[in-house]
């Protein structure tokens, strides 16, 4: 709530029309720099998911999504895969003006299916499926010159069936539920001023445990360009992923400019929490050198330059109790018999037959080399054994089907 001031969200209410077409009838979600609502398009009977960003962000996604959206720029590609703004307007409120961005409404995130479920898993073929479209995904925008800056879970979203349309308003709420509001309450008791909303609004849950999601549901869209750049245009050096999927070079090399091999460190990181049970490197209230510890146990020492800087802060910071740890060839194994292998088995999933595992960990050991040089390209990836034998053909499963269900209509 104390983003509700000069500069932050624009306070909404539930049944608020915008721009005289998007009548607003639940909340999908939130971000650091937008709101996020569910509204019915009124012109073309339709739900979009409307993001209506902070007074003081600046969105530059509509650029760059604009670039990517150009249909003779991607004549092979999922279009789906990319998200396109249908609407921008801006609107004036208490706490100034806000850009408005239109878009599909999605199912959820992968993080949201995870939340939801006691297991973390989803089933192989899924998960085979999503990574195929991420690849495919992230090879595209790079071919568009565009690092994407923050690929994690919680921005790969799963698309809704588009039979969502054809519910009314009242068959949504009897479907889903109808808003949950919690009163908004001042602790000197006085009244709730214009530029914050009389009440919250529990969002939405159209999703289902990770578990529960069907292969024909598999379909993602790569969302949230909000950190996207073009390395040749623009120099960026900090790197604002999470820190579980930071790439190493963002602490170790800050005056050198992130590029597309920064996204390839992200993206395996992503992957791997995508197919296993737990993210490849973890901790709730980990730091960097921690962080750094637990890379260097799993993928050897760090470059010569690396390790001396590395010394140095810990000199300077002589509070830290951490040593450069050991490797151990047998991380790779240990970690995949543990949060791939036997977490399935666990559940009564098919487990990993031995060919795929060492394709899959093969593929992901050559994405986490620790120079962003010795990374392969978004291409090479896509073309990577595991890619080709195993997560493409779960994607052409998804493709045929769509297309059998266009033939059939």
């Amino acid at each position: 709530m104390e983003y509700y001031e000069a500069g932050g969200y624009h306070p909404v209410t539930i049944g608020d029309c915008f721009h005289n077409r998007y009548r607003v009838v639940h909340k999908l979600g939130h971000g650091t720099g937008s709101t996020i609502w569910l509204a019915r398009d009124e012109a073309s009977n339709r739900y979009v998911a409307l993001k209506i960003c902070t007074a003081d962000s600046n969105p530059l996604e509509n650029s760059v999504l604009s670039r990517l959206s150009q249909p003779q720029k991607s004549p092979h590609i999922d279009r789906g895969l990319i998200p396109r703004f249908s609407d921008v307007f801006d609107i004036k409120g208490p706490n100034g003006n806000h850009t408005c961005l239109v878009t599909r409404p999605a199912r959820m995130s992968l993080s949201d299916a995870k939340n939801g479920s006691w297991i973390s898993l989803f089933q192989l073929e899924v998960s085979r499926a999503i990574i195929a479209q991420l690849i495919i995904a992230v090879q595209y925008i790079h071919s568009q010159g565009i690092v994407h800056g923050d690929l994690h879970r919680g921005n790969i979203l799963l698309r809704l069936s588009r039979d969502f349309d054809e519910l009314s308003t009242e068959m949504l709420y009897e479907m889903y539920g109808e808003p949950v509001f919690e009163p908004v309450n001042r602790l000197d008791g006085q009244g709730i001023p214009p530029e914050v909303p009389q009440h919250g609004v529990v969002p939405i849950w159209l999703g289902a445990a990770s578990e529960d999601v069907a292969l024909p549901e598999a379909k993602i869209c790569l969302s949230d360009f909000g950190e996207a750049f073009c390395p040749t245009h623009e120099r960026k050096f900090k790197s604002h992923t999470p820190l579980l999927v930071r790439p190493p070079e963002a602490r170790f090399e800050p005056t050198r400019p992130l590029t597309f091999s920064s996204d390839i460190w992200t993206l395996a990181c992503t992957i791997w929490d995508i197919m296993g049970q737990r993210t490849l490197f973890e901790g709730l209230l980990t730091n960097d050198d921690d962080m750094t510890s637990q890379q260097v146990k799993l993928l050897g020492p760090l470059p010569s330059e690396w390790l001396t800087k590395w010394r140095e802060i810990r000199v300077n910071r002589s509070k830290s109790t951490h040593q450069p740890p050991a490797s151990s060839t047998q991380a790779w194994e240990d970690q995949f018999e543990k949060h791939m292998q036997q977490s399935r088995i666990r559940e009564g999933m098919p487990p990993f037959e031995s060919r795929e595992r060492d394709a899959f960990i093969s593929m992901l050991r050559s994405m986490l080399r620790f120079r962003p040089e010795d990374r392969p390209s978004a291409q090479q990836v896509l073309e990577s054994e595991w890619m080709v034998k195993w997560a493409l053909p779960e994607y052409e499963k998804i493709r045929n089907t769509a297309q059998a269900r266009k033939v059939e209509s």
